[in-house]
């Protein structure tokens, strides 16, 4: 009896073992984000054995509406919405990173699903699946932030940002000139972004930066009014 419960006890853990020879990790599976913005859905994907292996990665449904795309970006690389299957071949203990699937969220307001399917090119069996819901709200109100007579500002959004991030505004003073700039953790500048008075909005461009902490500063008349924080995270 002990014998063969010893023996069921290896199978199972040889199953295990041979369940996890790649893993999909830091999964999201619920998102949120406003009209006519760009969406980005991280695939990372972990090579759990000690030999290079190649994966399938595909898109199996979706019900995005007629005012949105996706399509599969690696870094800042992107196909075309009618690819719905990429191949990325990892060395043995290699995670994969810089991939994503795009939305454009488009004009509608809605909940939307997407299935993803990751597979071993060598093991067709083992498979790992990856359910996403969208959630796309109407504009929604920001934190108010800074007001003055020449300018009323929002928080930056979305925050936590991966690629890019944005800060609603209004100059009420059009002899003004205003102006963001983004800094590391240390204080040092990295760039730098106009508030033309005829705007209203600002896109501020994460992607160049690597994960981590930053700060904004909102300058007027080069006299720093504001900081606050800006987390990017890949």
């Amino acid at each position: 009896m002990r014998k063969v419960f010893i023996l069921i006890l290896i199978i199972g853990i040889s199953c295990a073992a041979k369940a996890q020879t790649f893993e999909l990790i830091d999964r999201q599976e619920i998102f949120q984000a406003g009209l006519s913005e760009n969406l980005r859905i991280p695939i990372r994907i972990r090579n759990n054995t000690d030999k290079a292996q190649t994966y399938i990665i595909k898109k199996v449904s979706s019900d995005l509406g007629s005012t949105q795309k996706g399509y599969f970006c690696f870094d800042k690389n992107c196909h075309e919405a009618s690819v719905e299957e990429i191949t990325r071949r990892l060395e043995p203990r290699e995670t994969l990173t810089g991939l994503y699937y795009t939305i454009e969220t488009g004009l509608v307001a809605g909940q939307h699903n997407l299935h993803f399917e990751v597979v071993a090119s060598n093991a067709p069996n083992e498979i790992a699946d990856h359910n996403i819901i969208i959630s796309i709200d109407e504009k929604q109100a920001r934190q108010l932030v800074f007001r003055s007579k020449d300018i009323t500002i929002h928080d930056v959004y979305p925050n936590p940002a991966s690629d890019q991030a944005f800060v609603e505004y209004e100059v009420h003073n059009e002899h003004v000139k205003a102006k963001m700039v983004i800094h590391n953790i240390l204080g040092s500048p990295i760039s730098n972004y106009l508030l033309p008075n005829l705007e209203t909005k600002v896109k501020i461009l994460t992607d160049e930066l690597a994960s981590g902490i930053y700060f904004y500063t909102l300058y007027l008349d080069n006299s720093g009014v504001l900081t606050r924080k800006l987390i990017v995270r890949k």
